[in-house]
Order: C-alpha cells, then structure tokens, then sequence
C-alpha cells in the first residue's frame, strides 16, 4: 500500500489570520491512560511529536528524508531542545481529541512551535516546543530556504 492511500491521517493543513497550522484527530486509548482512566502525562508528549511530524509531512519536509539527506545537503533531524508543558484539564479514554501546531517563531536553525491539544474545542494541553535541525553529527544546522518556506503562510 502507498504511503498516499490513507494521506488524511496525516491531519490536515489550515489557515487563519494567525498564519498556517496543523490538525491531528487522536483517539485516546487504554494505553495513553493511567490505571484512573485520565491521560498519562506523558501521552500528551507522544501526541505532540506526532502532530509535529505530521505538520512537516504536509508541508513536504519528512523526516525520513532529512535522515538519509535527501531533504538538505547532508543528513539531518529535528531534535528538541527545549518543551514547556501546561497541563490545564484531563482527558479520558475514548476522548477524541484534537492536536493543534502553530509556528511561532523561526530561527536560524530551529522553529519554535506551539500545539494545543483541545477537546470538545476546550484547551486540555498545552506545549511549546523549540526544535533545532542537526547534522548526525550533533551541529546545528541552517534551515533550508524549502523548510523555512514550508512554515511560512501560503
């Protein structure tokens, strides 16, 4: 099956007057809870990587392809550098919630984003998270006019 069969579950790309942002639909499961039945901490954490990974895809940047060094002039990934992390409600299992990335600034080498995590529309989390792109070998890394463009309003 090819990687386009099931394309929306990838989230989607928007855009408002704030700038572009990315959607994820997750489903909480028995495995993202505690033995309470209330998201595990940490959950929260899975749920945003995925939703940031998700937001490259759409905008064309894999992650994949920044490891092998097809994406740039030499392998490469994103790593996070920094996170600040609000927890402001629980959400349960079988809670359908939805995760939401914004760019918020852009640097020479990382972006710093903010994701929402909402459910019902009700903020439940929410992160901000600096990433930097690296070399394999640990330095830090221009973006590339085609990442950098990838980030700004279409």
């Amino acid at each position: 099956m090819s990687a386009n069969a099931w394309r929306d579950i990838a989230g989607r790309l928007d855009e408002d007057k704030n700038g572009r942002f990315h959607q994820l639909p997750v489903r909480v499961y028995f495995e993202d809870t505690d033995a309470g039945g209330v998201v595990y901490h940490a959950s929260y954490v899975r749920f945003c990587e995925r939703g940031r990974t998700d937001f490259l895809r759409l905008l064309g940047v894999e992650a994949r392809q920044l490891i092998s060094g097809e994406a740039s002039n030499e392998p490469a990934a994103f790593v996070v550098r920094r996170m600040s992390l609000d927890f402001l409600r629980p959400a349960r299992m079988d809670d359908l919630l939805v995760i939401e990335t914004r760019v918020k600034e852009l640097g020479g080498a990382s972006v710093t984003l903010v994701q929402t995590v909402m459910k019902d529309g009700v903020k439940v989390f929410e992160a901000e998270v600096t990433v930097v792109l690296v070399s394999v070998a640990g330095k830090p890394l221009r973006l590339s006019e085609a990442v950098r463009g990838g980030f700004e309003p279409g």
